[in-house]
């Protein structure tokens, strides 16, 4: 990570970490649970060699960023607050956007609200989220998922708290990062982490240790309730994004997944991303869907090279 720089920046009443290197126009970089800014190490060298700046911040709740206890202060109007106030700060009317998982949801609610200082945006792994005016987010998990599904279970603050601090920080940010079945994430009360390996696991070539102990170092710290108030707080923007109700989100956007990509897979996904009714029609300048064979959730670390073309050969049209 040669070259990178790291400072500290107030935005919307929280002091965020940022993590930065490059010169041109600026590129964002939105991370997901449980991840941080080190996520995008692949993507940050990339864009900077191509002539971009790349910013990849800590999100509010992670790692050296500020993390507000109370769920309530993670709804989308907060995280998009804290990227319009980044995004003013660098001193840019517009920026590209790339998310991922949660970044990805956070990427959307930035281009449904704010078109204006989107210049285009890439999705990976997470889709855009049409509402459903007569289910709440939670509710609808529940009935196509079961109580156990892993959107679910994260809702009780301090349950998953309680249940991550049994088990070793490193081991469990491998756990999650490896998780290549594309089934339901099924987190059942007291007994998933049965589950957890009992040997070492032989991490993938992508994976290091010294990335396994980086994360676990930033999660030891800061603790998980930051990015699992990002759950908590989703029938929470279910009732604030009301009125953008079967809006359209106007911004140039590209979305890639992998095949085995868990969300892929939630009920009805595939249906929803590749009909002519589902994604293009909420997105209508949406350029291109590409599924990526043998990948899994976490799409920019895995195939860290592909995607970093996949973003540059986008952004540069525009």
């Amino acid at each position: 990570m040669e070259g990178v720089e790291h400072r500290m920046v107030f935005v919307n009443g929280i002091n965020m970490h940022v993590a930065e290197k490059g010169h041109g126009p600026v590129v964002l970089l939105l991370h997901g649970f449980p991840e941080l800014w080190y996520s995008w190490r692949h993507q940050i060298i990339s864009l900077a060699d191509h002539g971009y700046r790349a910013v990849a911040p800590d999100l509010r709740g992670y790692g050296d960023t500020d993390a507000p206890p109370s769920f309530e202060d993670y709804t989308a109007f907060h995280i998009v607050g804290d990227l319009v106030a980044l995004i003013e700060s660098l001193g840019q009317d517009q920026v590209f956007v790339v998310g991922h998982d949660w970044g990805a949801m956070m990427a959307w609610y930035l281009c449904l609200i704010r078109p204006d200082i989107v210049k285009a945006m890439v999705s990976l792994s997470v889709p855009y989220f049409r509402r459903n005016p007569s289910m709440k987010f939670v509710e609808g998990f529940r009935v196509f998922c079961g109580d156990d599904y892993y959107i679910c279970r994260f809702q009780e603050p301090g349950e998953m708290e309680e249940e991550f601090a049994q088990v070793d920080t490193p081991k469990l940010m491998t756990k999650f990062l490896t998780i290549r079945e594309p089934d339901l994430l099924m987190l059942p009360k007291n007994t998933w982490m049965a589950g957890m390996p009992k040997v070492s696991v032989t991490l993938p070539t992508w994976l290091t240790e010294e990335d396994i102990n980086y994360y676990a170092s930033k999660f030891e710290k800061k603790g998980f309730t930051g990015g699992l108030n990002y759950y908590r707080a989703v029938d929470l923007n279910w009732e604030l994004i009301a009125a953008w109700t079967n809006a359209k989100v106007q911004v140039p956007a590209k979305f890639i997944t992998g095949d085995l990509d868990l969300v892929y897979h939630m009920p009805g996904m595939k249906d929803y991303i590749h009909s002519p009714e589902g994604l293009k029609k909420d997105v209508p300048l949406l350029e291109e869907i590409v599924i990526m064979e043998d990948v899994a959730h976490f799409i920019n670390q895995e195939k860290g090279d592909e995607i970093s073309k996949h973003i540059y050969n986008f952004i540069k049209k525009f």
